[in-house]
């Protein structure tokens, strides 16, 4: 089913505002964007914007969709949770009123010592979620937060800070991306929150947009468990609440943010599939669209660990953002969505040309650009890393010339990529790790600062990880896994099981593990190590380990 098909549209006052607005005044008109995306409706600072809740009155568990940390600072950590009693309504099962959250951050797990505790508030305006941003924290520590609202107390989550600014502690951290819910289950998730990590990288496509039906599809639940109100699109806001709710009423999911932060990134499908800037998929007005992105937007702030800068005006969000571990890395997450020119000759695979090779196109858009190059020339890291969305480095899908490239990846936007590539030259950047998601199998690229030359230096390493479960089990080799092998020869590895990415960093190198389950449609499968390879400080290239 369409968007333009869907029984749940925007309320047609909304609608009526975005076709009097325009295309472009919407996006640009001083005000215009918040009034129409549902900014009306946020909570004033420090207001109290609807009647209280007593807290006695929930009768039943509402911390059913876990607990959350992220963006980990030196000194500070974002706590999140939902209060959901009942989270497959539309209404979470809580009435139009704030409820009082305290929490607490421990330096133990049994919260006997205590280091800091407050109060918070859930405002309905937010769908009950909750944001607390602790500062006064030591670096390079863990800690221990729990929420209480009434005499319901949440599970226990387990975070850490990052180190001091000057500190040259080492670093490991998972990578995932991809977890259509009704393709396959979560095991990935269940052996990641084993993992001795220090933070998870999540880099887009948290959750699908598509309809799911009362079994879950792949999961193959029992005929009528989920509710009619997942077997349709996401296109409101609404709709989209009412997703992350299905997708975090997982345990496995549940469990690995519980264990870990998580630094989180989207790409196309936590609003539209394929969708650029303010361009969508489908047929319908670009200004209805931007209504759509304003929910999926708002959607996407409740319910990620994201911190109040990244809280969405109207239809925007600025995602995009740097975080350090002390001097040994520099981590900037970029958004490859919300800037970008449209896909060229209408998307998909195909042939090079003059319209996917006009310098004038961007895939991050000019401001986000400048953002990334200049960061790289402040830059005093060992380790330069860009966890972003799309295949970074070429890929061609034949082995004789010319071949076709994805024109949703950075094959798509080449002038876009040079000028990445000649930006870190310029800064001096010896150490750059691209982090990538989206294409739902292993891959371990070496960059190379021309890809046309095979004899070209090698720039950096690509780190593709697999889907959680998109795609469903999938095969150790694709049936192109020759062809994709023989004509990328910076392509070192390629599986298209599900699993994950680990990574280590320290001062003398890089160590990418990449871990595999043999199937996903039925629970209990075993976490297998495919492939592991090494890069060396000052010596880019991947190695089997």
């Amino acid at each position: 089913m369409s968007p333009a098909d869907h029984p749940s549209q925007h309320a047609p006052e909304l609608r009526a505002a975005a076709r009097h607005f325009g295309r472009r005044r919407f996006l640009t008109a001083t005000g215009a964007a918040a009034a129409l995306a549902f900014a009306v409706n946020l909570p004033a600072t420090g207001a109290a914007s609807a009647a209280e809740l007593d807290a006695a009155r929930i009768t039943d568990d509402p911390f059913t969709l876990g607990v959350a940390s992220g963006d980990p600072l030196p000194d500070s950590v974002l706590l999140w949770t939902r209060l959901a009693p009942a989270p497959y309504q539309p209404d979470g099962g809580l009435p139009a009123q704030r409820v009082t959250v305290t929490w607490e951050l421990a330096l133990d797990e049994r919260f006997r010592r205590v280091v800091r505790r407050g109060r918070a508030t859930a405002h309905p305006e937010f769908d009950h979620t909750v944001h607390v941003e602790v500062g006064h924290l030591a670096p390079a520590h863990v800690y221990y937060y729990r929420f209480r609202v009434g005499g319901w107390v949440s599970p226990a989550g387990r975070t850490r800070t990052a180190p001091a600014r000057g500190s040259r502690a080492g670093l490991d951290f998972g990578l995932v991306s991809c977890q259509k819910y009704d393709e396959g289950y979560y095991t990935a998730y269940k052996h990641l929150a084993e993992e001795d990590v220090d933070v998870v990288y999540h880099l887009g496509d948290y959750l699908y947009e598509y309809a799911v039906n009362s079994v879950a599809g792949s999961r193959a639940y029992p005929a009528g468990t989920l509710p009619a109100v997942f077997n349709r699109e996401t296109v409101t806001l609404e709709d989209y609440r009412l997703r992350y709710a299905l997708y975090k009423s997982d345990p496995d999911l549940r469990a690995a943010h519980a264990a870990h932060p998580f630094v989180v990134t989207w790409d196309d499908h936590e609003t539209e599939n394929n969708y650029a800037d303010d361009t969508p998929e489908n047929s319908v007005p670009p200004e209805e669209f931007l209504l759509r992105r304003a929910a999926a937007y708002r959607a996407y702030w409740e319910n990620m660990p994201l911190r109040r800068p990244q809280m969405p005006e109207g239809a925007d969000l600025k995602l995009y953002r740097r975080l350090h571990w002390g001097r040994l890395a520099q981590f900037d997450v970029l958004d490859t969505r919300q800037y970008r020119s449209d896909q060229a000759y209408g998307d998909g695979w195909q042939y090079s040309g003059p319209e996917s090779e006009d310098p004038s196109r961007t895939l991050t858009g000019d401001a986000q650009e400048r953002w990334l190059i200049n960061g790289w020339h402040r830059s005093d890291a060992v380790w330069n890393v860009v966890p972003q969305q799309v295949t970074f480095s070429r890929r061609y899908n034949s082995t004789t010339l010319p071949s076709k490239v994805s024109m949703d990846s950075w094959d798509g936007y080449p002038a876009s990529r040079e000028r990445v590539l000649a930006g870190a030259q310029a800064a001096g950047v010896e150490n750059l790790m691209v982090l990538t998601g989206d294409v739902h199998v292993h891959y371990a690229f070496d960059i190379k600062r021309d890809f046309s030359d095979p004899g070209s230096r090698t720039v950096g390493t690509e780190i593709v990880t697999t889907s959680v479960t998109s795609g469903r089990d999938g095969s150790a080799k694709p049936s192109n896994w020759d062809t994709l092998m023989t004509a990328n020869p910076h392509l070192k590895f390629f599986s298209g099981l599900r699993g994950y990415v680990t990574v280590s960093l320290d001062r003398e190198l890089a160590r990418a593990d990449y871990k595999t389950v043999s199937h996903v449609t039925t629970q209990g499968a075993p976490l297998t190590t495919a492939a592991s390879f090494v890069t060396e400080v000052g010596d880019q290239g991947l190695k089997p380990a």
